[in-house]
């Protein structure tokens, strides 16, 4: 390194660990600390489970100055930081950053010393960029655009760190030590028992994903099983799945958007499982209406999806989620899914949160993608690793601290004259439990 090199990163490290220092003041609640490209740590004596490393000089500029959720994980994404241990402990700083830096002074000081360090390096051409969609927000082309940029990434990716039956959603646990393919078996059987599910009733998935629901459902209750999905390369490895299982001839996967589902037989129940954030608020009438017309007087439709509390205060600009995970995805508050289904004529029969279950089951795919970053990164490029590897951390830090939620709703088509046919009880939901 030149003299005048060393003479910059010096300068650039003194002015670091003062920005550093003025805006977290050493307060070891931060609950991460940082090691800077020469070596050096701040705080000096850091008690945490996280280090940030700034890989370059110019590392905190790109992290700080565009003062956004997106830029704080633009950073991570293209490698001008990283973080080395519990990645779900960077978003007690990221709030502790916020309350901060919530004056204008403080954020004008702030950038004034930000712009002072040297400016970062290009992003490298061909990692995976911001969601572009067109059309008009939600309609079916644009829906599959969304579907397509999240789920369409790599087949062979997601196996990496799913449980055995494919399952991206909230898993059910008995307790924190059980492992991931129990608790998201279990979670099918509590679907289907929800369902009351019968052998030669018919059954509709929402979202279907890979096909586990469907595949378990048919194989386990005897129901023929019809499942949905926007993905083509979901569809083609659900039907692989499904040929496996010789179960062909009662099940199988079709791409379709859930509007675009004709069929004058009815549905005996219908499973949307974590597919209901890509609706949207305006559509929640459409979409429950659509559900309700596939009914058979008489069917149950369990409605699983995650939600946003009532009492928080809209975000301003786009979100991390919105920009490099899910686009055109919107979480509403449970009541708000809950009157839309009731408007349209549902009746709501039972509502049960699993935020618990669903920070455990996401914890658990963090740690399974972790230890299996070199196959991964043989599916995907390294920033849209990270995209996952913070998403599902940042995820288990929003159902911990109660932000998220994710709740199953029963509704039901009421038959003749109020006719329920649910028995009194949901003792046979839970036992005797058999998975």
């Amino acid at each position: 390194m030149s003299e005048k090199a060393h003479s910059s990163s010096g300068q650039a490290r003194r002015l670091t660990l003062k920005i550093l220092q003025d805006l977290f003041g050493g307060a070891p609640a931060i609950g991460a600390g940082f090691r800077l490209w020469d070596g050096s740590v701040w705080p000096e004596d850091p008690v945490s489970r996280t280090t940030i490393i700034l890989k370059h000089p110019g590392s905190l500029r790109a992290m700080l100055l565009a003062g956004s959720e997106v830029g704080l994980a633009e950073a991570f994404l293209y490698g001008e930081v990283d973080i080395e241990g519990d990645v779900e402990s960077v978003f007690a700083l990221a709030d502790f950053l916020g309350e901060k830096t919530g004056g204008w002074r403080t954020k004008l000081l702030a950038a004034k010393d930000l712009l002072r360090l040297p400016a970062g390096k290009d992003h490298p051409v061909g990692a995976r960029g911001p969601a572009r969609l067109s059309g008009k927000r939600h309609s079916v082309e644009r829906d599959r655009q969304a579907i397509s940029y999240h789920y369409d990434v790599s087949n062979e990716f997601y196996a990496l760190w799913l449980d055995r039956h494919m399952v991206y959603s909230c898993a059910y646990f008995h307790s924190p030590e059980e492992t991931l393919d129990e608790a998201q078996e279990r979670k099918l059987n509590l679907v289907c028992r929800k369902l009351r599910l019968n052998p030669g009733q018919r059954l509709l998935d929402l979202g279907c994903g890979w096909g586990g629901l469907a595949i378990y459902a048919a194989k386990r209750y005897g129901v023929d099983a019809t499942g949905i999905t926007l993905s083509e390369p979901q569809a083609e490895l659900a039907n692989e799945r499904i040929a496996a299982a010789g179960l062909s001839d009662r099940c199988r996967v079709e791409v379709r958007d859930y509007r675009e589902v004709e069929d004058d037989r009815g549905y005996d129940a219908i499973a949307s499982i974590g597919m209901f954030e890509h609706v949207g608020e305006k559509l929640l009438a459409t979409y429950f209406d659509q559900a309700l017309r596939l009914l058979n007087p008489g069917g149950v439709f369990l409605n699983h999806g995650i939600a946003s509390r009532a009492t928080d205060e809209p975000t301003r600009g786009p979100s991390f989620s919105d920009v490099y995970v899910f686009p055109d995805g919107e979480l509403v508050p449970i009541h708000v899914t809950l009157r839309a289904a009731e408007e349209v004529g549902f009746e709501v029969r039972d509502v049960e949160s699993l935020r618990e279950h669903y920070a455990l089951t996401l914890r658990r795919w963090v740690r399974r993608l972790e230890s299996r970053r070199e196959k991964a990164l043989q599916c995907v490029d390294e920033s849209t690793y990270r995209v996952w590897r913070l998403f599902m951390a940042g995820s288990a830090y929003g159902f911990t601290r109660g932000r998220l939620n994710v709740y199953q709703s029963l509704l039901i088509k009421t038959g003749e004259n109020g006719r329920s046919g649910l028995p009194l009880t949901r003792r046979d939901w839970y036992a005797p439990e058999e998975s």
